[in-house]
């Protein structure tokens, strides 16, 4: 049996179709994408800081990133708050930089009396085994 053209064009409308639908889908994911670099930083800024231990030394900076993430996670999944994600999100990337770095402050500053202590240690040793 031939088919006719008919049924080719029939084939090409639904082809058409298809792909004018796929594409009108595939726009809101573009723009989500855009904003992917920006969540992608702060939650590498924000898993930086829960390694340096800036929960235990700048939990509240560490608090703050963890909430402007979630804000910006929210605002990049709502159609009308999109624009806000990428200022959100560098809210938190700066909060959570912060927060590491004041907790390795915080290491530096206890190794180093510890580095003291054991010179002072040391010195009063020498200085006992001279009065012999």
């Amino acid at each position: 049996m031939h088919r006719s053209f008919a049924q080719f064009r029939r084939f090409l409308c639904v082809t058409v179709g298809a792909f004018a639908l796929l594409a009108a889908f595939a726009a809101p994911l573009h723009a989500q994408v855009a904003l992917v670099p920006e969540l992608v930083a702060a939650q590498q800024a924000v898993n930086r800081a829960d390694q340096a231990d800036a929960d235990q030394y700048a939990p509240e900076l560490l608090a703050s990133a963890r909430t402007a993430l979630a804000q910006a996670q929210a605002a990049a999944a709502n159609r009308r708050e999109r624009k806000l994600a990428p200022g959100l999100a560098l809210r938190a990337t700066v909060d959570a930089d912060l927060a590491r770095a004041r907790s390795e402050e915080a290491v530096a500053k206890a190794r180093l009396q510890q580095r003291r202590q054991e010179i002072d240690e040391l010195q009063r040793t020498l200085g006992e085994g001279e009065a012999r």
